[in-house]
């Protein structure tokens, strides 16, 4: 079996992945690293919990000249929680080594993040709002930048945030190594990646290359009745031993659900864009500890959110695309774990629901309320002859099945 000790890493490298307790890489980690090292652009696709982070992580620290006391790699993140995450996995990468690294992004106090770039840092870790600020501040210069990430590739490239991605990856050097990872990869990531990256070396993993399968079990509740609530309630009331995360579309919606639920007696919190960053840490940080086992949330929870305890993930409302359902599914079953994906389907929300199976490729099996099979998958979805789940029988549809 491979070891992350058969690459050449720099002896402070493999201190650090010794106190991480990391020694065998994960099928992306393998196949990420090694082109990295030899400084070839990679377009990395995984699913979430697979380890990408440190596939990236490693040779980016590896690229870093120590003496040198200017920013030399630049990882772009769509949201402060991901961001957070990747720098959290950095700072125990470059301990002890002499190398410093800092997260920006908004919500906090811009001053401290000046103070800490002037100091010298060579690795920021950043969301594209801020780090915009502090370029036009004078506070951040990108002219030495080697190496440029682009973690969830897909969001930070689409029409949102391509113009300040843009606008940042023109500040850097043409003459860098760049890499994009993400869970999904849509063929339009790969046709405006052109513009970035120089020959890639491109890597798409699934449970069939290799990759481990995540053990999610996959069911839709017909709710032609329109009272999403009660069914809800009745999930929330079921038995678990881990944590739930229910995702609703706006902020609005977040709010008024978890006020709803609040109120009906369960502990609940909510999670959303429009929190002062301070409630969001402390929101996300009892969520992790396990004090808060009900989180609603926005699609902000979909990426970045790297909880190992979520149980179930619950879509009270459909997302816009099928990308960000495999995503919001991704924060269950991580890292060898079992996990369960609900969805709550009303009547009006069946156009947007066969868009969502077409572009996954995939049905998923129906049942009634009351745990009555309505609709069951194609035979060549059903695993194990289906999957035991909270009393009722249910048909597995793994996300190993899913178009990632």
């Amino acid at each position: 079996m491979a070891s992350l000790r058969d690459y050449a890493l720099r002896p402070s490298s493999l201190n650090a992945l010794q106190a991480m307790e990391i020694e065998t890489p994960t099928p992306v980690q393998a196949e990420a690293i090694p082109p990295l090292l030899e400084g070839r652009d990679v377009i990395g696709q995984a699913c979430t919990g697979s380890g990408k982070t440190l596939a990236f992580g490693l040779p980016l620290v590896e690229r870093i000249d120590v003496k040198e006391k200017r920013p030399q790699a630049l990882v772009l993140c769509p949201t402060r929680e991901l961001a957070q995450q990747v720098g959290g996995v950095l700072t125990q990468l470059v301990a002890g080594t002499g190398i410093s690294s800092t997260v920006v992004y908004g919500g906090r106090s811009i001053g401290p993040q000046v103070d800490a770039l002037r100091r010298g840092v060579q690795i920021v870790v950043a969301t594209p709002g801020r780090l915009l600020d502090l370029l036009e501040r004078g506070a951040l210069r990108l002219d030495r930048i080697r190496f440029v990430v682009l973690d969830e590739a897909d969001e930070m490239l689409d029409r949102g945030f391509a113009p300040d991605v843009q606008r940042i990856l023109s500040q850097c050097p043409k003459e860098r190594q760049t890499a994009l990872f993400s869970a999904t990869t849509p063929e339009w990531v790969h046709q405006v990646s052109a513009k970035y990256l120089k020959d890639p070396v491109v890597i798409h993993l699934s449970s069939q290359d290799g990759g481990e399968e995540p053990d999610i079990d996959h069911v839709v509740y017909e709710v032609w009745g329109g009272d999403k609530l009660a069914v809800l309630r009745k999930l929330l009331d079921e038995p678990t031993a881990g944590a739930t995360l229910v995702f609703r579309r706006t902020k609005r919606g977040v709010r008024n659900l978890a006020d709803k639920l609040v109120r009906l007696g369960y502990h609940v919190d909510a999670l959303e864009g429009d929190l002062h960053q301070q409630r969001r840490d402390r929101v996300l940080n009892n969520f992790r500890n396990g004090k808060t086992r009900i989180l609603v949330a926005t699609n902000i929870a979909a990426r970045g959110l790297d909880v190992l305890h979520i149980e179930r993930v619950i879509n009270y409302e459909l997302p816009e695309t099928f990308e960000l359902f495999t995503h919001r599914v991704g924060r269950t079953g991580r890292m060898g774990r079992s996990g369960h994906a609900i969805t709550l389907l009303g009547a009006e929300d069946l156009p947007m629901w066969h868009e969502i199976e077409r572009g996954l490729g995939k049905r998923f099996p129906r049942m009634s309320p009351e745990g009555e099979v309505t609709m069951p998958p194609p035979p060549a979805a059903r695993l194990n002859g289906g999957r035991s789940y909270g009393g009722r029988r249910s048909f597995g549809v793994r996300r190993s099945a899913l178009r990632r």
